[in-house]
C-alpha cells in the first residue's frame, strides 16, 4: 500500500517542479559516499511530506570517492548537484549551494544528519514569525546532545564563550550545521562571505549582526554522527585565526561590497546534470 508520504516523495523524485520553489535544502559534501544516500533519503521523505514545492542541492566539494556517482544514479528530478573542480572548504561548498538556491527559504544541513531533518519545522516557524535567520543550537535551553566526546564539549564551550564575550556575536552556538535563511537574507549574507573553511558559520552570523538581521536561536536535538574526520584541535586553532581575519575584513570594508554572484542555473535540472562552478 502506498502511503501519502511515499506518494509525495515519488512525485518529487519523478516530476520536475514547475513554478516558484518554497524551500531549498543545501547539503555540502566531501567524500560522503558512506552517508550521502541515507541522508538524501531521509531529507527527501520528510520535505516531500510537507506538501510544499522544494529542491535539494548537494554542493560537492571536490570529492575523490564516488559520492557524485551515487547521487547521479538516483536520477531524482529535483536534485541538483554542484561539483567543484577541487576541494575548496566547507564554507565554499555551502556558499555555492546557497547562491544557486531558488527557494523562498534556504536550509543548510550537514551531510551527517546530526540534526534530524524533522526539526526543520521548528526553524521554519521562526522564519514565518518574522525572523530573517533561524539557527539550530545545541547550547540553549531545550537542546539535547548525544555522543559528544568530552574533548569536543570542552572545545565547544570554550569557543562559544570566546565568540560571545570576546567577539561580540550574541549566540550560544554558531557552529551547528542546521540553519535556515529567507531568500533575501541568504543572498545578502552569502554574497559577502569570504571565509571558506569551518568558521564560515561564525562569519555569516557576524554579518547577520552587522546588517541588523533578526536571528532566532532554536534548540535542537543533536547526535554526534560516527565517522567524522574533523580534527577538533586543528579546527579550534583555525577558528581563532578566522575571528581575527573576519574583524580585519570588516575594518577594511570588505563586507560592504558584493564578493560573489548568484550561481545561474536552470529552473529545474535533473540530478545527472553537474554544474561545474568555481570555488
Amino acid at each position: 500500500m502506498t502511503t501519502p508520504e511515499l506518494a509525495a516523495y515519488r512525485a518529487w523524485a519523478e516530476i520536475p517542479t514547475a513554478g516558484p520553489v518554497a524551500f531549498s535544502v543545501v547539503i555540502p559534501a566531501y567524500n560522503e559516499a558512506v552517508r550521502i544516500l541515507p541522508t538524501v533519503g531521509a531529507i527527501a521523505l520528510h520535505m516531500s511530506s510537507l506538501g510544499r514545492s522544494w529542491e535539494m542541492i548537494v554542493a560537492d566539494d571536490g570529492s575523490t570517492d564516488n559520492t557524485v556517482e551515487l547521487l547521479e544514479d538516483l536520477n531524482l528530478a529535483n536534485l541538483r548537484i554542484l561539483r567543484a573542480k577541487q576541494n575548496g572548504g566547507k564554507g565554499s561548498a555551502v556558499r555555492r549551494g546557497v547562491l544557486a538556491a531558488q527557494g523562498q527559504a534556504v536550509l543548510f544541513a550537514d551531510a551527517d544528519q546530526s540534526t534530524p531533518i524533522e526539526q526543520f519545522g521548528d526553524l521554519l516557524a521562526e522564519i514565518e514569525a518574522g525572523h530573517d535567520v533561524a539557527i539550530g543550537s545545541r547550547a540553549v535551553e531545550g537542546a539535547t546532545v548525544a555522543n559528544k566526546s568530552l574533548l569536543r564539549k570542552a572545545f565547544s564551550k570554550g569557543l562559544n564563550l570566546l565568540v560571545r564575550f570576546g567577539f561580540g556575536v550574541p549566540f550560544a552556538d554558531t557552529q551547528c550545521g542546521f540553519k535556515l535563511f529567507t531568500a533575501v537574507a541568504a543572498e545578502l549574507l552569502f554574497q559577502r562571505q569570504l571565509v571558506d573553511e569551518f568558521s564560515f558559520d561564525l562569519e555569516i552570523l557576524y554579518l547577520a549582526k552587522k546588517f541588523d538581521l533578526k536571528v532566532a536561536e532554536v534548540p535542537v536535538e543533536w547526535i554526534d554522527a560516527p565517522g567524522s574526520t574533523v580534527d577538533a584541535t586543528k579546527v579550534a586553532v583555525e577558528f581563532i585565526r578566522d575571528m581575527a581575519q573576519i574583524k580585519w575584513f570588516d575594518l577594511r570594508g570588505r563586507y560592504d561590497q558584493i564578493n560573489h554572484s548568484p550561481v545561474v542555473s536552470p529552473t529545474t535540472a535533473p540530478s545527472a546534470q553537474l554544474l561545474e562552478v568555481a570555488s
